[in-house]
């Protein structure tokens, strides 16, 4: 193995087979800090040989490394984990930089992932099956689980430290190898996630890391040699990941786009109300699949809720994420920051009124950002674009609902299916909105309905394409196939 540290001015390669590598030499790209404009690495894109070179590695690794005692493979993990949490505050300032989040949020989305190891760790109880003593006469059957290969991971630029570890500690820990590639866009969190792997103690080929863009990605859903093939990011491209991993006869799981809703009850607390309504719409930029951005309040509500809220988000402070204070940083890129202006404008021109616009936001000293403040509408209604696609950015619209029937008619209405919250007093809402309500995440008297590690990580309809979710045991049932085991001795 050999050294490697990311720094600016570094080109990101790739971690193959135990080692750093340049790899074959195919395109690349800038790494560019959000809030600055400054190019802090180049990054290298994996040809389809690159690609095949570390499947190869993966499949001769797999056959040593399924073999290893479960308690064996999870020593890695156990190294790594604490790795994690000595290097928190370094990989979360890298995470800030390239991204543009604040450090709360860098440290708080790596907590996510780190308790992802920690229960991988539990795959020895993970891994079991089941055993029927006399199922027949005479016959005793066990379902034996048993890893498949190599997998792969294709990862967004919303979170690069926490969704890697929605999927690696599984796949090694329940005997697997495993490919990541990163997000292009901010490939140096996973850069150094990958040291830490690499001192962790993981053997040479186990878990591999390429860089790359479309051309990557698609010599790894045509590839024999992998076995299946994890996606976070927009609902169009993972659609057509989900169709050409399944017609190459993978295991795939895609999690799409959202537009997340909250509904607000006239007997709810409103000043928590609104203060958890802002956070969720534009905590991380506005750039994260959970963001509840679109609000139906009971109308009896509806004009103090409005006021609130507007209190709320004229108090974010705009800025770049390594500074004290900061509430919303950057989004990703110039062109990014762009898309949602004109969502912005579109909102405008379809009728809702703009009571917040933070489209005029300066930030001292940070001329170069790609900053956006805070944009609040109200009267939006559930045909206009700015109510029915995913903005991906610090944008909220407020609509007036006769109830929370309707607020959930509205919120069931939506092609997506990510998540959703209630803010209510009452016990019998809450039961309604749990039996009626269709996204696959759902939260009450919360701003984000995001799970822990040991439940899955829920979606449905074009929020996601697959059967099996990422995280906790559905992702174990992904990483593994059940072998039935019938035994009889005749003479017993």
């Amino acid at each position: 193995m050999t050294d490697h540290e990311t720094i600016a001015g570094d080109t990101v390669t790739h971690y193959v087979d135990g080692e750093w590598t340049d790899g074959a030499g195919g395109d690349g790209m800038d790494v560019v800090d959000p809030a600055t404009g400054e190019t802090l690495a180049a990054v290298e894109f994996a040809t389809a040989d690159d690609v095949d070179e570390a499947v190869r590695n993966g499949r001769e690794a797999f056959e040593s490394w399924r073999r290893r005692p479960i308690e064996d493979r999870i020593q890695p993990l156990f190294e790594l984990k604490g790795l994690l949490e000595d290097r928190i505050d370094e990989i979360a300032r890298t995470l800030v930089r390239e991204h543009g989040k604040t450090m709360d949020e860098a440290r708080g989305e790596l907590r996510r992932g780190i308790e992802n190891v920690e229960v991988a760790c539990g795959m020895p109880s993970l891994m079991q099956a089941g055993h029927v003593e006399h199922a027949a006469p005479g016959i005793d059957e066990t379902a034996v689980r048993k890893p498949l290969g190599v997998f792969a991971a294709v990862t967004p630029f919303n979170f690069p430290g926490m969704i890697p570890l929605w999927f690696l500690p599984y796949a090694v820990a329940s005997g697997n190898a495993f490919i990541l590639k990163p997000s292009e866009r901010d490939p140096l969190t996973a850069a150094t996630l990958f040291e830490l792997i690499d001192e962790a103690g993981f053997p040479d080929g186990v878990v591999q890391l390429v860089n790359g863009s479309v051309d990557t990605v698609d010599a790894m859903l045509d590839h024999d040699g992998i076995e299946g093939i994890s996606f976070v990011g927009s609902t169009p491209v993972a659609k057509t990941i989900y169709e050409r991993a399944a017609a190459n006869g993978k295991r795939v799981q895609a999690q799409g786009g959202a537009k997340n809703h909250v509904i607000v009850s006239e007997t709810a607390d409103l000043d928590f109300a609104a203060e958890k309504t802002v956070s969720s719409a534009m905590a991380c930029s506005g750039e994260r699949c959970l963001a509840n951005d679109v609000v139906c309040v009971e109308s009896s509500v509806y004009e103090e809720f409005v006021e609130r809220v507007v209190d709320v988000a004229s108090a974010q402070t705009v800025g770049s994420g390594l500074e004290p204070g900061t509430d919303i940083g950057p989004l990703i890129t110039g062109e990014h920051e762009q898309r949602v202006r004109n969502y912005v404008e579109t909102g405008v021109q379809e009728g809702a009124e703009l009571v917040l616009d933070g489209r005029d936001v300066t930030v001292d000293g940070y001329a170069d950002g790609n900053f956006l403040g805070p944009c609040i509408f109200r009267d939006v209604t559930a045909d206009m674009v700015i109510a029915r696609e995913e903005i991906f950015g610090p944008v909220l619209g407020v609509m007036p609902v006769s109830d929370v029937e309707e607020g959930i008619e509205v919120m069931n209405g939506s092609r997506f299916g990510n998540a959703a919250s209630l803010f209510t007093g009452s016990g019998a809402e809450a039961q309604q909105f749990r039996r009626e309500g269709e996204p696959g995440n759902l939260a009450v008297n919360a701003g984000t309905a995001a799970p822990m590690a040991f439940f899955h990580f829920g979606g449905r309809n074009d929020s996601f394409f697959g059967d099996l979710h990422a995280q906790a045991e559905d992702v174990v049932r992904f990483y593994t196939d059940e072998t039935v085991y019938i035994e009889r001795w005749p003479d017993a």
